[in-house]
């Protein structure tokens, strides 16, 4: 009986034992599998450009950008580096942001025709091929966790020249200078991670995905110019305050650091 409940015993212990070792990964591997399905909502957003449905398209882009904010400071939360060293999440994060952020936004612009046959084309090729050598930057981040150079969330930015339909020649400099950006030591603001005025960064960012919720589902990528001027508001100060905060380093800055709390 004793040698029975000792067996038993051990048993247990064993169970528990791999049990411990084994859920970290799991829940970790999860994590990689959330950010890969990311992919899934690019293809399923690549099939609706292709027939022109651009508030399908922009839906399931924006589903993927949901994922691509939540993903990472869940890894960090769990250490997903740490239990599963030899998977990259940064690989896997790059991946996908590039068929997000690059591809599926490139192609819109081509497929749209929207600043015209020849300038359309020359936008989706500055794009593809500036961010793919953006991505090959390993120091693409500076202290204060500032993107060096204009961070290629082509997404964002095609996603308001869908809106607001601005001149052809106009459009393409914005993208020709962005894409120039990509490679210049001028700070682009990451909004969660940069502690200088956050709390405002995380605001505007809000208002900016709130109204681009409001145009895609309510208005049908056709609303009124009280909205649109309002997603060009919110766009800019996304755009410009990176640098803005570089050219003035104290702003912010005692606010910021005197909270320890880190994401």
């Amino acid at each position: 009986m004793k040698q029975k409940l000792a067996g038993q015993i051990r048993d247990k212990a064993r169970y528990l034992k791999s049990r411990k070792v084994f859920l970290p990964q799991v829940y970790a591997f999860s994590v990689h599998l959330l950010t890969a399905s990311g992919s899934f909502f690019a293809f399923l957003s690549l099939i609706a450009a292709s027939e022109k449905q651009w508030a399908v398209m922009w839906s399931w882009l924006g589903m993927a950008l949901i994922i691509d904010a939540v993903d990472g400071p869940i890894a960090r939360r769990i250490d997903v580096k740490y239990v599963l060293p030899t998977w990259s999440g940064e690989t896997l994060d790059n991946i996908v942001d590039y068929v997000t952020y690059v591809l599926i936004p490139a192609f819109a612009i081509y497929q749209s025709g929207l600043i015209g046959p020849v300038l359309s084309f020359l936008s989706a090729a500055l794009i593809m091929v500036s961010s793919a050598i953006y991505y090959a930057d390993t120091d693409m981040k500076s202290e204060e966790n500032f993107f060096k150079g204009f961070p290629v969330v082509w997404n964002i930015l095609i996603f308001t020249v869908f809106m607001v339909h601005p001149l052809e020649w106009v459009a393409f400099v914005v993208v020709f200078i962005s894409a120039i950006l990509s490679f210049m030591p001028v700070y682009f603001v990451h909004p969660i991670r940069v502690r200088r005025l956050r709390s405002l960064t995380i605001s505007i960012v809000f208002i900016w995905a709130l109204l681009s919720l409001m145009i895609v589902f309510y208005y049908h990528m056709k609303a009124p110019y009280p909205i649109r001027i309002g997603l060009v508001a919110s766009s800019l100060y996304i755009y410009f305050i990176g640098a803005f905060l570089q050219l003035f380093p104290n702003i912010g800055r005692r606010a910021a650091f005197s909270n320890s709390t880190s994401y």
